[in-house]
């Protein structure tokens, strides 16, 4: 085996450069690759390529020099932070092999939203119920990768435009978004398909311990080319929620389209659940679905009640987080309204528990949002939502008997993943 397959299969990991613990800020992150720079100053460069809305700068690190090059983007969803510290793994991984570089520039976007990482305040290993108090995930329309699904082209933030930017000066075969889950398992969605994906993929989640989510929310309908490897649709399919605004098609994932290559988004849990994998035949998916619509509206009827009385009582605009859970809120009764029309006869019972967990996480989220702002406006409104968010995050841990994923395992999956991707995307 060449040290290139090593590299790619995982057989040999160097885990040397396995992280503590804990998530670095993009802060960290930017030191680091300032010195790879220094270490390597004739085969790295590290440059900035735009400006948060905040003002923070987004930072891109470039490791060798050949034409066909791979992006990976980090951090374009504050609440999943496990790409962080897998594209400081990946880059120390390339510019120590030369075998992964010899036909491949690797570009690394440290941090795709460092305003949001900023505000999701992540603690390792912690526990869903800390998790969801130090929430923030910006709603769609603020989102570097979904804005263009919702907001016209004049109206796109910063990082998205940053991030496009790259996209027409590399114009790289490959694109690969680092994203997470909070609970389930890991699957990977493609642009267009990457055969023999599926095979280095489920190889490394086995060895690592954690479990390929057999019915995933985010790709209901799509087809899949192989475990967990789910190939998004063509345009002109029908969505599988009609309520959802989001559309992959307008996601900067599809972007990269326009020069030939495609785009993988590697999804991780931070905690796993060997629900997420039961391909069985649900026993009664209809029934299933019809009590996690029921649950979606009652939480969010409470939640939104909080909201109906304490935001007229807030000083200024509605900021961040209030926005994302009003965004949040907004969206969910008519979710629920989908569940309950569409038909789900024969799905598994990994796909219901996928769903249900998706039920009880958009509520808690709005919640942990909500609850943050209102604390720190001394609003005494929010005595109400911590009593609900501990209860709604226990039935949650109670349901799905989640286990924490070292973020060691985490990130190496993420590493692994990426590089077969590589390795299995054709050139140009």
């Amino acid at each position: 085996m060449s040290q290139y397959e090593q590299s790619v299969s995982g057989r040999t990991p160097d885990t040397r450069d396995a992280p503590a613990e804990r998530f670095p800020a993009p802060s960290e992150l930017v030191r680091a690759a300032a010195a790879l720079v220094h270490r390597h100053p004739r085969l790295c460069t590290l440059r900035r390529v735009g400006l948060s809305r905040a003002g923070r700068p987004l930072h891109l690190l470039s490791v060798g020099h050949a034409d066909a090059a791979v992006l990976v983007v980090a951090g374009a969803h504050a609440n999943e932070p496990a790409g962080g510290p897998a594209v400081r793994r990946l880059a120390g991984r390339v510019a120590a092999d030369p075998a992964l570089r010899t036909r491949t520039s690797w570009h690394f976007l440290l941090c795709a939203d460092p305003d949001g990482a900023r505000l999701h305040q992540m603690r390792a290993p912690g526990s869903l119920l800390e998790y969801h108090r130090r929430f923030y995930r910006p709603r769609g329309a603020e989102q570097p990768e979904w804005s263009p699904s919702y907001v016209p082209p004049h109206r796109l933030p910063p990082e998205t435009r940053a991030l496009t930017g790259v996209l027409d000066e590399l114009r790289p075969y490959l694109q690969v978004s680092l994203h997470g889950t909070d609970l389930g398992g890991s699957w990977v969605q493609v642009t267009r398909d990457i055969p023999g994906l599926a095979e280095p993929f489920a190889k490394s989640a086995a060895e690592l311990r954690i479990p390929i989510e057999a019915g995933p929310s985010d790709a209901v309908g799509w087809p899949v080319s192989g475990p967990g490897v789910h190939v998004m649709p063509e345009p002109g399919a029908d969505t599988p929620f009609p309520s959802v605004p989001e559309d992959v098609r307008h996601s900067t994932w599809h972007h990269i389209h326009r020069y030939g290559g495609r785009t993988a988004v590697i999804e991780v849990p931070l905690w796993a659940s060997d629900r997420v994998t039961d391909l069985a035949p649900h026993p009664d998916p209809s029934a299933a679905l019809r009590d996690s619509a029921r649950r979606l509206r009652e939480h969010t009827r409470a939640v939104t009640r909080v909201l109906a009385t304490a935001l007229p009582r807030l000083p200024g605009p509605p900021g961040p987080l209030t926005r994302s859970a009003r965004w949040i809120l907004d969206l969910s009764p008519a979710l629920a309204d989908d569940w309950e029309r569409l038909p789900f006869e024969g799905a598994t019972a990994a796909y219901v528990w996928g769903m249900e967990a998706f039920g009880r996480r958009l509520p808690l989220r709005a919640a942990g949002m909500l609850l943050r702002e209102l604390t720190r406006h001394h609003s005494p409104s929010a005595a109400a939502l911590g009593p609900l968010i501990t209860r709604w995050s226990h039935d949650f841990t109670t349901r799905f008997t989640p286990r924490w994923v070292p973020l060691d395992s985490q990130t190496e999956h993420q590493t692994r993943t990426t590089l077969a991707a590589a390795t299995h995307t054709p050139h140009p």
